[in-house]
């Protein structure tokens, strides 16, 4: 049996009480922090949280060569451990269909995501969010600019009214930084600036931690702002509900004449 078990957003008591009761029952755990990580916690404060062993795989580990994994699963009750809600990636999804290709049971206990979470904490409806993207650092895309993956979501999303997560780019194990890297808002707002220094977007920041941050602004005001230990992503609202509008006003602050409203 493999269980993919979403951990949640920031620390070791954000996974749900299923997927807590799953993960002391494995015989085996495997995690992997690349796609993200939970900021308030380590590994040994998972363990130790939890009274279980935890093997961290990078991404080769999980994506080229998920054999020890599979072969594990195989005969044993294994937990893969992600943060966030466990199949948000492609990654999970891959390793999933390559169990069953071999005849192994799985199962997925969800996790609370980003993009529910951005839902929640702004007010904007989850309904009317398009399509979401990922701001690269400049140096992990290559070009000059906006990668088009972002600016095209960005302005398809708009074109039909909705709403657009910008996920934040995020390093682990990168070999151009000596630690992990996290893109804040601020210098997400500034690279988005570029081309949409007028744009109001909505920063949220340590979702799902005791003190989350929610900040709204046009981009270029974003871009000198700071917002705090991370992680960090960005909102771009499309046209707003008139509810909407109410609630990034009082829980954003931003200023009504700058949205939106349909």
């Amino acid at each position: 049996m493999l269980t993919f078990i979403g951990l949640g957003l920031y620390d070791e008591r954000s996974i749900t009480v299923e997927g807590q009761e799953a993960l002391r029952s494995a015989d085996r755990a495997y995690a992997e922090f690349y796609t993200s990580k939970l900021l308030g916690t380590s590994v040994a404060e998972l363990e130790s949280y939890h009274d279980v062993e935890i093997e961290v795989r990078d991404r080769a580990g999980v994506e080229r060569d998920p054999e020890e994994i599979l072969a594990t699963a195989e005969s044993e009750d294994v937990a893969f451990l992600t943060a966030g809600d466990t199949m948000i990636s492609t990654t999970h999804v891959d390793l999933r269909l390559r169990a069953h290709e071999r005849g192994i049971e799985t199962r997925v206990i969800h996790g609370v995501t980003a993009q529910t979470a951005a839902s929640a904490l702004t007010g904007l409806q989850n309904y009317r969010f398009g399509k979401a993207t990922t701001l690269p650092f400049p140096y992990a895309h290559g070009a000059d600019g906006l990668p088009a993956s972002v600016t095209e979501t960005i302005d398809a999303n708009r074109a039909d009214g909705l709403h657009t997560v910008v996920y934040l780019d995020i390093k682990v194990g990168h070999e151009r930084a000596d630690e992990d890297e996290f893109m804040t808002a601020d210098v997400g707002a500034e690279l988005l600036s570029e081309e949409y220094p007028d744009l109001v977007g909505v920063v949220v920041a340590r979702a799902g931690s005791p003190d989350p941050l929610v900040e709204a602004g046009p981009m270029t005001e974003l871009a000198d702002r700071k917002f705090g230990d991370p992680l960090h992503l960005l909102v771009i609202p499309g046209e707003c509900h008139l509810l909407e509008a109410d609630a990034l006003v009082e829980l954003a602050g931003a200023d009504r004449d700058d949205l939106d409203i349909d």
